[in-house]
C-alpha cells in the first residue's frame, strides 16, 4: 500500500505539466522552497514567478517587521479552472493560511496590483501576516493595507483616487463594510483607504509596526489592544489622522467625479507651468534691459529672485 501511494504521488507529479521547486537564500539563515503548479498555457507566468528575486521579497517583508515563509505553494490557474469558480472577475489572486497562493495570471492587471510580480509579493504579505499572527484573525483592512503598502507604495494616481474615497468621511467600520460588498468599485475604495491608513501608521510609528501588531495578536492580544500597544492610539484615531488631509479637501468642486478630479489636477498643473514660464520670461526680459537705469522705475517692477 505504501509503495502504491508512492507511485501514485510520483504519477501526479509527472502528470502536472509544470511543477518547479527552487531553493534560494533570501536572507541570512533563511531559505524559501517555492512550489509552482501551472498548466502549459501558463508556462510564461510560471517562468516569471521562478525568476522573482526571493532576496528582494525578504527585504520588503523585513522592513514591515515580517519574515518570508520557508515554503510557499503557488497554483497558477486559468479562468476556466474549477478553482476559479466563485472568484469575482476582478480578483487576480488569493492567499490561504500560511503557505498557499492561487493566482489567475490573465487577470494580473488593475488596482491594487502594478504587475504580476507585485501580485506575488502582495499575496506573500498575507501569508507572512498569518504566520506572524499564528493563525489568529486580523482585520481585512489591516491585511490589505499592509499588503498594498509593502508591494507597491503610493503614486499620483493613488492619491487622486483617494481624494474621492476619503471625501465620503468614512470610519473604519465603513471600510470593513466596503470589503464585505465584494463589488469592484467598493473594494477598490476599501483598498485605497486601508493602504492610506497603514502607510500613515508606518510613517509615524515605524515601518516595522505591522509585524509588531501581528506578533502581539499571535501572543493572544485582541487586534484593538495590539494596535494600541504598538502605536499608542486607537484604530479610529489613527484612521482620522491618516485621512484628515483628504477630508479637508472634500469641499473642492473637483471631488464631484473622477473625471472632474483629473481635470482639476491638470488645470492646476497647467496654471503652475504658465505662471512659472511667465516669471522666467519676465526675469530674462529684465536682465536684457538692466543696463537702462530708469527701466525698472518706468515699469514699477521689482527684481525677481526666482
Amino acid at each position: 500500500m505504501t509503495q502504491r501511494r508512492a507511485l501514485g504521488a510520483i504519477a501526479r507529479v509527472l502528470a502536472s505539466t509544470l511543477v518547479a521547486l527552487s531553493a534560494v537564500e533570501p536572507a541570512a539563515g533563511q531559505s524559501l522552497e517555492l512550489t509552482i503548479d501551472a498548466s502549459p498555457a501558463l508556462a510564461d507566468a510560471a517562468a516569471r514567478l521562478e525568476a522573482i528575486d526571493a532576496s528582494s521579497l525578504s527585504s520588503a517583508l523585513s522592513r514591515a517587521g515580517l519574515q518570508l515563509p520557508r515554503h510557499i505553494r503557488v497554483f497558477l490557474v486559468d479562468d476556466d479552472d474549477p478553482r476559479a469558480r466563485g472568484v469575482p472577475r476582478w480578483v487576480a489572486a488569493r492567499a490561504f493560511g500560511a503557505d498557499t497562493i492561487i493566482i489567475l495570471p490573465r487577470r494580473a492587471r488593475g488596482y491594487p496590483y502594478d504587475s504580476f510580480e507585485s501580485i506575488v509579493l502582495h499575496e506573500i504579505v498575507h501569508l507572512a501576516l498569518n504566520v506572524r499572527a499564528r493563525g489568529r484573525p486580523l482585520p481585512r483592512w489591516f491585511h490589505e493595507g499592509t499588503a498594498v503598502s509593502v508591494e507597491s507604495g503610493w503614486g499620483l494616481g493613488s492619491h487622486g483616487r483617494l481624494l474621492l474615497a476619503a471625501a465620503r468621511d468614512p470610519g473604519i467600520d465603513d471600510v470593513t463594510a466596503l470589503f464585505a460588498s465584494d463589488g469592484e468599485p467598493e473594494s477598490a475604495t476599501a483598498y485605497l483607504l486601508s493602504a492610506a491608513l497603514v502607510e500613515d501608521v508606518r510613517r509615524r510609528h515605524g515601518l516595522a509596526v505591522p509585524g509588531a501588531i501581528a506578533e502581539r495578536v499571535g501572543a493572544g492580544e485582541s487586534f484593538e489592544q495590539a494596535f494600541r500597544e504598538a502605536t499608542g492610539e486607537s484604530v479610529d484615531v489613527a484612521a482620522a489622522q491618516a485621512w484628515r488631509v483628504y477630508r479637508g479637501l472634500r469641499w473642492l468642486p473637483i471631488l464631484t467625479s473622477a473625471t472632474a478630479l483629473w481635470a482639476g489636477i491638470l488645470v492646476l498643473a497647467g496654471l503652475a507651468f504658465v505662471v512659472r514660464l511667465h516669471r522666467r520670461r519676465r526675469k530674462r526680459w529684465e536682465e536684457d534691459n538692466d543696463d537702462d537705469p530708469s527701466y525698472e522705475e518706468k515699469l514699477g517692477v521689482q527684481q525677481d529672485d526666482d
